[in-house]
């Protein structure tokens, strides 16, 4: 996917004082039975539109200084049910999964006969060229870039999901992109960044309105 935007004219502030607010969509059809949903544009469930609105619930009370969702339907509903105003920003889509887009992870060790991983093998091209764990960290890095400037005036909320959001938190911690394999997120869940003594830091993680029983399948 090609990026057009343009760096900052400044480089990223120190410890800004805001917290970034993270919002996976709600539950959709291919979510729910573990499909990898990158680029098609399916919409949320009943019970995804409940886990939106549960989800509004729980940042009522933050001061959002900028609000950004990803251009996908199911980003966009989540959005609008959490009650919050959000720009677009086409860098917050999910992966691009190329030829395996639409399938699940249990189809597709079947068919290869090992232990495939989005995050240890990559994807394949497809109908759509499909990203590298990089690639998808890369368009993570310039949406941070934004990002942090705006937590020195408030907080901000980032509308989008699950694979981009775990991706866009290994950078935001500093660690490596291939980091975000071992933090799962569920639909409809907040998750808090923020910084604790001067370092980027995880303040809530996965946080919606039961605890998981189980990783997340998609």
């Amino acid at each position: 996917m090609p990026i057009n935007d343009p760096l900052p004219d400044r480089p990223a502030p120190d410890n800004p004082s805001g917290k970034l607010v993270l919002l996976r969509h709600g539950e959709t059809e291919w979510s729910k039975l573990g499909r990898h949903t990158g680029l098609t544009d399916i919409p949320l469930t009943a019970h995804g539109e409940d886990l939106a609105r549960g989800a509004g619930e729980l940042v009522s009370d933050y001061n959002f200084s900028l609000i950004l969702t990803s251009p996908l339907e199911r980003a966009r509903r989540t959005a609008e049910l959490a009650g919050l105003k959000a720009e677009v920003d086409p860098l917050l889509v999910e992966w691009d999964y190329g030829g395996f887009e639409g399938r699940t992870t249990r189809d597709i060790r079947a068919e290869l006969g090992y232990d495939w991983s989005a995050f240890t093998h990559g994807v394949i091209r497809g109908k759509t060229p499909g990203e590298t764990v990089e690639e998808v960290a890369g368009r993570a890095s310039r949406v941070l870039t934004r990002v942090l400037p705006a937590m020195t005036h408030g907080d901000v909320a980032l509308v989008a999901h699950g694979h981009f959001l775990r991706i866009l938190t290994a950078v935001y911690l500093r660690m490596a992109p291939r980091f975000g394999a071992q933090i799962t997120l569920d639909a409809g869940s907040v998750s808090v960044l923020s910084y604790y003594r001067e370092q980027p830091a995880i303040l809530s993680w996965n946080y919606g309105l039961a605890l998981p029983m189980a990783p997340s399948e998609s």
